[in-house]
């Protein structure tokens, strides 16, 4: 595929690819303490929903690191303590709550005596086992799709869930790195999206390493291309999907779904199960992130508006579920109603 990675961990340090500095530097910085890993969350330098939460269960190892030499109660409290910490970096996405739910669930499983180092290894251990279930997942989400794909076609995606929002092949990108491995022909629309050009800087950088065929577009410019009869799909992916279908993304993304709605281009999700909440009942029910208005009043520092303006700043919208062709996950494509589709896939994970 590519010759990066998204993030590395190795006795105690996570090393993550630092993404607020694509395309121009390829820098990667060192996680070494649970505040790290929060700022780097935070700040962006690691996102993407299941990257972000292989990222917070290392995190756990740090922060069970951190309180080798101390009280096993006490060290118990403190990982817990930060696991409701690290929650708190980014709202929206519930891989974040999943991952650390998952770590603090083996550690309530474990039972006779043990050590600070028993319970560093059983962290260690489930966020490796996170990190390889991912890759599958990615993978096999990226099969589902190119079954509803045909060689030749061009596909618009928003934002960025590739490579770098993953820990391998990504989630609305997988097909694209799946074809250029089985010989198929794809093209890739990519929008800009603003106001943080994750599109621009990484969805176009990552598929240019890859060497897959993608032209880079403003985000006004998508109902100009599809006005064309060119664009054959639209695949995003997605920080939660709610029980009814109801799909949290990029800011952008209702925009590009009512777009692709009025020129009758199917829009596909691409979303691991873990990224969908049956615990929220509609997308009225997502948390959306509201970030600081300096990203949307300058651009690398320079004013791009008055700096007394104020500013409106969703890092997400929700996507109705009408406007949604199927829902790919790693088990199969859902079709609607997705209230039942949903709920039948929890009910059978196999579902095809």
């Amino acid at each position: 595929m590519s010759n990066f990675y998204t993030m590395k961990y190795d006795d105690g340090v996570l090393t993550v690819l630092d993404q607020t500095l694509l395309p121009t530097n390829e820098v990667y910085i060192e996680l070494k303490t649970v505040q790290d890993v929060y700022d780097a969350i935070k700040r962006l330098s690691v996102r993407g929903a299941p990257a972000i939460g292989v990222c917070a269960a290392y995190g756990l190892a740090i922060s069970a690191r951190s309180r080798i030499n101390g009280d096993i109660g006490i060290m118990l409290s403190g990982i817990k303590q930060d696991a409701a910490y690290l929650s708190s970096s980014r709202p929206t996405a519930v891989n974040l709550k999943y991952a650390l739910d998952r770590v603090l669930d083996v550690l309530c499983s474990m039972s006779g005596s043990y050590t600070p180092s028993d319970i560093i290894a059983a962290i260690e251990v489930e966020a490796d086992r996170m990190r390889c279930e991912d890759a599958n997942t990615n993978r096999n989400i990226g099969e589902n799709l190119l079954s509803l794909l045909h060689d030749g076609d061009t596909v618009l995606t928003h934002c960025n869930a590739g490579i770098l929002a993953t820990t391998a092949y990504g989630t609305a990108l997988s097909p694209f790195y799946l074809a250029k491995e089985k010989g198929i022909d794809l093209h890739v629309y990519a929008d800009e999206t603003r106001p943080l050009l994750q599109g621009a800087r990484l969805t176009a950088w990552e598929l240019c390493e890859a060497g897959v065929d993608v032209t880079l577009i403003c985000d006004n410019m998508a109902a100009s291309v599809m006005s064309t009869g060119n664009i054959n799909a639209v695949i995003v992916g997605c920080d939660r999907v709610a029980a009814n279908g109801d799909t949290a993304n990029k800011i952008g993304t209702y925009g590009v779904a009512v777009l692709a709605k009025h020129f009758g281009i199917p829009v596909y999700i691409a979303t691991p199960t873990t990224t969908i909440d049956m615990n929220c009942p509609t997308g009225i029910d997502i948390p959306i992130e509201q970030r600081d208005g300096s990203e949307v009043r300058t651009l690398y520092g320079v004013n791009t508006a008055p700096s007394c303006v104020k500013v409106l700043n969703p890092a997400f919208d929700v996507t109705p579920n009408e406007l949604i062709a199927a829902i790919v996950t790693e088990h199969g494509i859902l079709r609607p109603p997705y209230s039942q589709s949903l709920a039948n896939l929890f009910n059978n994970p196999t579902h095809e």
